[in-house]
């Protein structure tokens, strides 16, 4: 699935994004996974002082996105969000937290992805399921 020669490394030393702007860092790179932290500061919380719900769904949509597009044929295919949602279950004030992104189903034309988002005791903070088209480049 994930090709074996991705890094994290190769994953950080991309182009200025919204990820790059929250201060996303790529982790660790599996054969079926990817994981990613992210600050929990003045760029990712909201006014009461707790992570941002937003924050997290873009955590969760840089994982499932970057690991889809690794999946396919990167010459022949794109990947592009369909749908994206988030239950929120606990708040975060500092710190970091810590996404997981494995896959539910890797179809030819779709692509469903778990992202598990926790925090720095491994205490669950969002779970978050997005699908991906798979579009054929023309």
């Amino acid at each position: 699935m994930i090709p074996k020669h991705i890094t994290p490394k190769h994953l950080n030393s991309g182009k200025k994004t919204m990820a790059t702007h929250l201060g996303i860092e790529f982790t660790e790179v599996g054969e079926d996974y990817i994981c990613a932290k992210m600050p929990v500061d003045d760029r990712t919380k909201q006014p009461m002082g707790l992570l941002h719900g937003g924050a997290s769904v873009v955590l969760a949509e840089t994982l499932g996105s970057v690991a889809a597009t690794l999946s396919v044929d990167q010459e022949k295919y794109a990947c592009v969000g369909l749908e994206i949602n988030a239950n929120h279950i606990r708040a975060a004030k500092e710190g970091f937290v810590y996404g997981k992104t494995t896959p539910l189903h890797i179809g030819r034309s779709t692509h469903v992805w778990q992202i598990n988002i926790t925090n720095e005791e491994g205490k669950l903070v969002c779970t978050s399921r997005i699908t991906m088209a798979v579009i054929e480049k023309r």
